[in-house]
This record gives C-alpha cells, sequence and structure tokens, in this order.
C-alpha cells in the first residue's frame, strides 16, 4: 500500500553569530512568498537588537514576524491556512530542550513546513541542546560558516567578548548582542572561555 504524501517537514539553518542564518531564513521566506504560500514568522521577546516583531538580518533586511516567549506559543499564534512556520533565533528560547522538538515534530506532523534558525553553538563553543536535538530530526540541515575576523578563514565559533578580551566561562548562556560583544572566529583563531 502506498503512502500519501506529506508536505511536512523541519529544515534547520544554524551556525556561528555572521554565518547569514537569519538572510538564509529570509531567502527561504521570499520564495515562499513568491509561491503563495500563507507564512507565519516567530522571533523571540529576548531578541531586542533590532526592531521588536521583526525578523531582521545584520545586514538590515527584514521580515514581519509575531513575537514569542516560548516555543509553547507558536502553535496558538498560527493562522488557520498556515503552510510555513518560521522560527528566527530558537537558541534565545528559554524552553527545555525537548519542547522545540516537540513543538517542530507537531507542527510538520500537521504537514506544515517548519523553518528554524539558530546558533548551533554558544560561546564556550558547546552545542545548544535545542538545536542539537532538532537538527538530530530534521529532513534539513544546513550549516553556515562566517568568516574569521583574524585569520579570513572559515568561521565556525561565537567568540564573545567583554572589554576585548574572551568572555569567562561561568558568564551567562544567552547575551544579545552584535559586533559590540561577538566575533565570528574560526577553530584555530577562537580562544576557549577560562
Amino acid at each position: 500500500m502506498t503512502r500519501p504524501s506529506s508536505s511536512g517537514r523541519i529544515e534547520v539553518i544554524c551556525g556561528c553569530m555572521f554565518s547569514g542564518k537569519t538572510e538564509e531564513l529570509i531567502r527561504r521566506l521570499n520564495h515562499v512568498r513568491l509561491a503563495r504560500q500563507h507564512l507565519v514568522a516567530f522571533t523571540p521577546r529576548r531578541d531586542t537588537r533590532y526592531r521588536l516583531g521583526n525578523l531582521v538580518s545584520h545586514n538590515g533586511i527584514s521580515v514581519e514576524a509575531r513575537v514569542v516567549d516560548s516555543i509553547w506559543d507558536v502553535p496558538s499564534n498560527l493562522d488557520r491556512d498556515t503552510e510555513v512556520v518560521a522560527i528566527d533565533e530558537l537558541h534565545l528560547l528559554d524552553d527545555p530542550p525537548d519542547a522545540a522538538v516537540e513543538v517542530c515534530q507537531e507542527l510538520a506532523d500537521r504537514d506544515l513546513r517548519v523553518i528554524v534558525a539558530g546558533l548551533d553553538q554558544d560561546f564556550r563553543a558547546r552545542p545548544f541542546p535545542a538545536m542539537a536535538r532538532l537538527m538530530a530530526v530534521a529532513e534539513q540541515v544546513d550549516k553556515l560558516f562566517a568568516i574569521c575576523v583574524r585569520c579570513g578563514a572559515y568561521a565556525t565559533r561565537s567568540q564573545r567578548l567583554i572589554d576585548g578580551r574572551p568572555a569567562p566561562a561561568d558568564a551567562p548562556v544567552i547575551a544579545v548582542g552584535g559586533l559590540e560583544l561577538y566575533e565570528a572566529r574560526c577553530r584555530a583563531c577562537y580562544e576557549p572561555a577560562r
């Protein structure tokens, strides 16, 4: 017996700071619009770097988004005709690691295309648990890289700086910021938090 095809799927866009994650998410959402599919985008309330209620890339491109405090807020904030769900900066949502998997799996099982973007590692170069678990169940994972500000190699790490020096290991895991707080670095130029 042939199973009916499903359009539900989970796509993960990940990488370090300044790797173009939000820009790639917005690029995909522009394709969704061209296909005349109904989309709903979400952004965490704690991402205060740009305009609240918008997905904004570092180069200033934006898409209107609904603000949420938790991944659990996403299903109840969808429109009836939603076909595509986009969640930016997933690592900034303060939920248990399995919550993202549970919600995204539920949405994909409802035949929705779920596109998630976020950092794969924190400033200590440790995986963000929610992103790691989501990558394991996603149909598609795209890991982007930036360019190392020190040597020009491919950067995969987010170096957090405090007064020009690497942040200490006991600093909070989440610190929302941009160029004033982070640098993209390669493995060789990254300085581990101590």
